[in-house]
């Protein structure tokens, strides 16, 4: 069987290995030109192709042309050598990962079943509107203020109507494009939320996972997309670290944690973030804002916030796993559990402090004999 490797950029690189040598090099400006050597006429190939957007559909076209791809994890290509010495182009990338799908070292990364597509392709459209919105609100707000008019606090939907009823003739006009691109917008994110509901609505997890404090339709929707299947994780610690939320590490002799990772995708980490900041700031006393605020007293509300939403990819993958439901006494009597461990362990650590200080203080005391003890008489009268 063959062994390919093609690179999607701009054009997409084909490449072929045999024995450990590349022995074919092609490019194409699109699929469809490949068809002449993996098409559904040719003899079937083992395809390696780095996991993207697009990879998706290559995925898919290649599958039904009858050949065995395989999605390589865009996070751990490095240690198949790309990038190394600072060289990384195409040609070089599909190169090594035809090699390397010949020796069967890939690093594969996890293929996203149909449905969670969907429901990822609708989250990217009410991001990107999101965003739009907000960005064109902060222009509407920043134009009236030059002008010494200072909007009031309210949700991006309400402020073209705000700006209608509290501003002049004058600064209506002047933002008259950006109101009606934020009223355009607001048309078009309820046409997409209202998609989005009716994907959740067909997902059970989604629904289970809503029962979360904090955790809203977009907030488990996001979940469910990038995560897609709860058993191939063997723990909360290894979600945690795949949608990095995880403190990096340099151990080198002695063991250094610094700020999180930021690995995988990082509008999940987002929204788990922002889910955690409406827990901590809701009037509602849960034992998760409980646990946040006993670390915030501790580490500051930033690192407080960033440690829910750790926690809180942990408590979702743990309900989804078990296809339960979120049990407030449940996750109380962790928190409690380590809120008695943490003071346990300082209590610990407390004790072995005194217990060597009391181990210097005998040192220091023989220490201090033995040296009185080589003192000649003379010294030692001098010394009393």
């Amino acid at each position: 069987m063959r062994n390919v490797a093609l690179d999607l950029g701009n054009r997409i690189t084909y490449a072929r290995a045999d024995g450990g040598v590349i022995v074919e090099r092609r490019v194409f400006n699109s699929l469809t030109e490949a068809e002449s050597l993996l098409g559904p006429n040719t003899s079937p190939a083992r395809v390696a192709i780095e996991a993207s957007r697009e990879a998706w559909f290559v995925h898919d076209t290649l599958t039904g042309w009858g050949h065995q791809v395989t999605l390589v994890d865009t996070t751990r290509v490095r240690e198949l050598g790309i990038g190394h010495h600072k060289r990384k182009n195409d040609r070089i990338d599909a190169g090594i990962l035809a090699v390397a799908i010949e020796k069967g070292t890939l690093p594969k990364a996890h293929l996203l079943s149909a449905a969670r597509r969907r429901l990822r392709e609708q989250l990217g459209l009410h991001r990107s509107l999101t965003e739009s919105r907000a960005s064109f609100a902060t222009q509407l707000r920043g134009l009236l203020r030059a002008r010494g008019v200072r909007l009031v606090k309210c949700a991006v939907a309400r402020l073209p109507a705000v700006v209608e009823a509290r501003c002049a003739l004058a600064e209506r006009e002047l933002v008259k494009a950006l109101r009606v691109a934020i009223e355009q917008l607001t048309h078009l994110l309820q046409g997409v939320d209202l998609e989005i509901e009716r994907l959740a609505a067909e997902e059970p997890a989604i629904l289970r996972l809503k029962t979360v404090p904090g955790v809203a339709t977009i907030v488990a929707s996001a979940f469910v997309s990038v995560i897609d299947d709860p058993k191939r994780f063997e723990h909360a610690h290894q979600v945690e670290a795949y949608v990095g939320l995880v403190p990096s590490e340099f151990t080198s002799g002695r063991r250094k944690l610094g700020s999180i990772t930021k690995q995988g995708n990082s509008y999940l980490r987002s929204m788990l973030v922002q889910a955690a900041w409406s827990i901590i700031r809701s009037r509602q006393s849960t034992p998760l804002k409980t646990w946040a605020l006993a670390v915030q007293r501790r580490r500051g509300k930033h690192v407080a916030a960033v440690a829910l939403a750790r926690r809180l990819a942990g408590v979702l993958w743990a309900i989804w796993y078990d296809g339960s439901v979120f049990e407030a006494l449940h996750v109380g009597r962790a928190s409690a559990e380590g809120l008695i461990h943490q003071a346990r362990s300082i209590e610990f650590t407390a004790e072995q402090l005194r217990l060597q200080a009391a181990a210097a203080e005998r040192v220091a005391a023989a220490l201090e004999l033995a040296r009185r003890k080589t003192l000649v008489p003379h010294q030692r009268k001098a010394t009393v």
